[in-house]
């Protein structure tokens, strides 16, 4: 196909001829840049581009890990194994500590429970929101520590 500079009439007389369509690319330029393309195939073409790129976008998995605020070690030490294979799988983590009835009176204990979590996978992840009370639940996210290649 030739470029050039064409009138209006002479660019659609020319896409006629070459079965093909007349596309406006940029309609602010002075004189508006067109170019004859088959739309169709633009628009698949474009499809699949997305779809590419749609394809190679992360996807962040959040995990949720559950406590009370009297969490015995045992439990402790079985959710904080869980964690740790959620943050080694590359998801984030949402460990929140919820109080039933009365209990929110051990705000401190929830606390110092999730910052006590945090602490032992700091190698593993690093803290993105520290212990924040929300209504009956203390929540803290972890997200995963990048690997370096």
């Amino acid at each position: 196909m030739e470029i050039g500079v064409y009138s209006l009439r002479d660019a659609l007389a020319k896409s006629d001829e070459l079965g093909l369509d007349l596309v406006e690319i940029s309609p602010k330029a002075v004189p508006p840049v067109c170019k004859i393309i088959d739309y169709k195939k633009f628009l698949y073409e474009q499809k699949k581009r997305e779809k590419v790129m749609k394809a190679k976008a992360t996807k962040v998995i959040v995990k949720e890990i559950r406590f009370g605020p009297q969490t015995d070690d045992h439990d402790y030490a079985f959710k904080k194994k869980h964690a740790e294979k959620f943050l080694r799988d590359g998801a984030k983590l949402k460990a929140y500590v919820f109080f039933k009835g009365r209990s929110i009176v051990y705000k401190d204990q929830g606390e110092i429970l999730l910052l006590r979590l945090a602490q032992e996978l700091e190698e593993l992840g690093k803290v993105e929101q520290m212990p924040k009370l929300e209504g009956k639940r203390m929540t803290m996210f972890i997200a995963p520590k990048t690997k370096s290649k």
